[in-house]
């Protein structure tokens, strides 16, 4: 009997850790590419459901701990972006397109090897830029609303020091009470807290493709499927990386139109259903993964309460919630992207063009800051040694598809 509810808790926690450590971020993004409070709370109920459907999908197909999420570095892109030209409209139109990418990678393996192969360093410095904003905001938090963020980021602390799994669902707890009891005492009235999916008709425009739905793919590529896929090989699968990818790219397609911006393989929380936590059998583990899938299909009943209590909300007690959740993903693609001595300085140019929010042409910092990488790592960046090129290349063993680098990309959450 506790052989059978093991992997069912596992999937239960898989879930609940999932979506409390990054809703916000979620929320933050979708209101900041121009959604209304009632888009993005459907956006956040289509993301969940999208993601439970995938991960039950993948998971009894297969018969592997597949976990599923929304991409949280590609909702802090769209915080780093801002509203596209032609707005809310537009941003559904390249949500749908990043999809459509998503499932072409699953479909033809050069344009998933293409992505894979972006220098390590480039990849992380993007990555790294697209989250600093967002990562400040705890210390602006602390200056501009001390008395309220202040218990927020010591609970932060305390719990990332005892029990790290629980750190940013405990803020969010903190940041919770603080709001009931500073919000005004009709804050919620009127708000929508029943489950609702607002439907949007796509709009197009060159600037909307190139500066949020090309950059929302690579994101969502090589920052949390790659990654994810490189943590159940870890713990000794075969995972068909084609198949996952035209899984979370349909479910990204299901989503969009109701306002969700991208779903894909979790990595950090994958550990979580993957772990022998989950199960001591690795043939059971995938109980745990379709648990947390319909777990967070049924947490997502709750997206109009969570968008009704950020929308009363100080803003930056939100994005300060949403920076603590991401710092571990900085400090990790910080790394990655400044390791190697022969390509810092591209990363470092990466790294500013990207963070400096510049838009050129209705196109965002994050494609300007690939771009600009890339060019300093053709122009500037020398041949390695024959040894050093001839030393075999680490890879991922893939069931049924092909094999994946794993040292390309930053792993986080």
């Amino acid at each position: 009997m506790a052989g059978r509810v093991q992997p069912v808790l596992a999937g239960a926690v898989t879930a609940l850790v999932g979506f409390a450590s990054s809703f916000t971020v979620v929320l933050a993004g979708l209101r900041a590419a121009g959604a209304s409070d009632e888009q993005a709370a459907s956006g956040l109920l289509a993301l969940c459901v999208a993601c439970g459907l995938a991960a039950a999908w993948l998971g009894w197909r297969h018969r592997i701990p597949m976990s599923v999420a929304w991409s949280t570095p590609g909702a802090a892109l769209l915080v780093a972006t801002g509203p596209p030209p032609g707005g809310w409209p537009v941003a559904v139109g390249a949500f749908l397109v990043s999809g459509v990418l998503i499932v072409a990678a699953g479909l033809f393996p050069p344009l998933g090897r293409a992505v894979a192969a972006i220098p390590k360093p480039v990849a992380g410095a993007m990555l790294a830029g697209v989250l600093l904003p967002l990562c400040t905001a705890p210390v602006r938090a602390l200056v501009e609303l001390p008395t309220v963020a202040g218990p927020v980021v010591g609970g932060w602390l305390l719990l990332h020091r005892f029990a790290r799994r629980w750190a940013v669902p405990g803020a969010l707890l903190v940041a919770v009470i603080a709001i009931a009891l500073t919000a005004p005492p009709t804050g919620l009235t009127g708000a929508a807290l029943a489950p609702s999916v607002t439907l949007t008709a796509p709009a197009w425009n060159t600037s909307a493709l190139i500066g949020v739905a090309l950059p929302l793919f690579l994101v969502t590529m090589a920052a949390q499927n790659v990654p994810g896929m490189a943590v159940l090989v870890g713990y000794g699968y075969r995972p068909p990386f084609g198949a996952a990818l035209r899984a979370t790219g349909l479910a990204s397609l299901f989503a969009a139109p109701a306002g969700g911006h991208a779903v894909n393989l979790a990595a950090i929380t994958a550990a979580l259903a993957a772990s022998p936590d989950a199960h001591p059998d690795p043939e059971r583990r995938w109980v745990a993964s379709v648990t947390a899938g319909v777990g967070l299909a049924l947490l997502g009943l709750g997206a109009g309460a969570a968008t009704a209590l950020v929308a009363v909300a100080p803003p930056i007690l939100i994005e300060a919630v949403a920076g603590l959740a991401l710092l571990g993903a900085l400090a990790t693609a910080l790394a990655s992207a400044v390791t190697d001595p022969a390509t810092r300085e591209a990363a470092v140019v990466t790294f500013v063009v990207t963070a400096s929010g510049v838009t050129l042409i209705g196109v965002g910092g994050a494609f300007w800051g690939l771009v600009a990488g890339c060019l300093m790592l053709l122009l500037f960046h020398r041949r390695p040694p024959v040894a050093r090129a001839a030393a075999p290349e680490r890879s991922m063993p893939e069931h049924g598809d092909r094999v994946i680098p794993t040292d390309r990309t930053p792993q986080h959450h």
